[in-house]
């Protein structure tokens, strides 16, 4: 099964998941908005991404943010912290693909790649 993260109002999102429908893959989605962050996944996408690529510093959610708060994320733990009180903030999709391998963001090429190894 393959597993999107993120919001379903988000244009990134609709495009990955459409992408997927399309080649009628089996798709669970998981949205931020009502069943939350998935925490013991956070772990695991930092190590995928980072918290450079993983925190969304060009978004909305983080111009929006308190300097200070913004001065905080120093590390994971803070970066966790900051992504499970504004789960906005997180790039998205995450992807969590059938093998276990993880993309984040939405690229037809990536997609492709990793849909090869997606059962129908």
């Amino acid at each position: 099964m393959i597993t999107v993260y993120g919001i379903p109002n988000c244009d990134t999102v609709k495009k990955a998941r459409t992408w997927l429908a399309d080649r009628g893959l089996d798709v669970a989605f998981h949205d931020f908005k009502k069943q939350g962050v998935p925490a013991d996944q956070l772990p695991a996408w930092l190590a995928a991404f980072g918290r450079e690529r993983l925190i969304n510093r060009a978004g909305t959610t983080w111009r929006k943010l308190d300097d200070g708060v913004k001065a905080a994320v120093v590390d994971d733990a803070s970066a966790i912290a900051l992504m499970l009180a504004e789960p906005s903030v997180i790039k998205r999709p995450v992807v969590q693909w059938p093998d276990g391998q993880l993309t984040l963001g939405f690229g037809a090429e990536m997609f492709e790649k990793s849909a090869l190894s997606a059962p129908k």
